[in-house]
C-alpha cells in the first residue's frame, strides 16, 4: 500500500472512534464485542473452509482437473471460450487463490495481451468464488439449507464466463 492509502485508513479509523466517543459509545468495549463475535463466527465456519480447501487441493493433485479440462474443450470452443481457460472456470467457483494461480500461469504462458490472458483476467473480475462465499456467509448466518442459492450462483458464474469471452472478442478481436 502507498503512504496515502495507509494515512487514509488511519484517518477513517480515528474518525470512526472519535464519532463513537462523541456519541457516548464505549468504543473499546464495542471493539472487544466485535472481536469476540468475529472469533466465534470464525470458529463456526472453519470446518467448512478446511473441507473446501482440502477438496480443491485434492482435485488439482489427482489430475481430475486436467481430465475435466480435456472433456470440456470441445464445448468451450463452440461457446467461443478459449479451452485453455477451462481449469480457471472449474476452480473459480471453489477457490479464489486456486483460480488466481491458474490465471497467473495462463497469463505467464500465453501473455497478458493474448486472447487467453485477457479472457482469464476478465473471468477473474466478473465471477465469484461461489462455494467459498456460501460456506462463509451461510455458515455465519447459520443457514443449513442453501436451496436455490447454489444453482443460481453457478448459473451467474457460467454467465460471467461466457460474457467474459464474448467481451474480450468484441473489444479486442480474436
Amino acid at each position: 500500500m502507498s503512504a496515502a492509502a495507509d494515512m487514509a485508513a488511519a484517518v477513517i479509523i480515528a474518525a470512526a472512534a472519535l464519532w463513537g466517543a462523541l456519541r457516548g459509545t464505549d468504543v473499546f468495549g464495542a471493539m472487544l464485542d466485535g472481536i469476540r463475535e468475529g472469533f466465534s463466527t470464525l470458529l463456526r465456519i472453519l470446518p467448512s473452509l478446511i473441507a473446501l480447501l482440502t477438496a480443491v487441493y485434492m482435485l488439482r493433485a489427482s489430475g481430475a482437473l486436467e481430465a475435466l479440462t480435456g472433456l470440456l474443450a470441445p464445448v468451450l470452443e463452440l461457446l467461443g471460450i478459449p479451452p485453455e481457460t477451462a481449469p480457471l472456470m472449474l476452480l473459480r467457483p471453489v477457490s479464489g487463490s486456486g483460480a488466481l494461480a491458474v490465471a497467473s500461469e495462463l497469463i505467464s504462458s500465453c501473455g497478458p495481451d493474448s486472447t487467453v490472458g485477457r479472457t482469464a483476467a476478465v473471468m477473474l473480475g466478473s465471477t465469484e468464488t461461489t462455494f467459498y462465499v456460501i460456506a462463509v456467509y451461510f455458515g455465519a448466518a447459520k443457514i443449513k439449507n442453501t436451496r436455490w442459492a447454489v444453482p443460481a450462483a453457478l448459473l451467474a458464474d457460467l454467465t460471467g464466463f461466457v460474457a467474459s469471452a464474448l467481451c474480450v472478442r468484441l473489444f479486442f478481436g480474436g
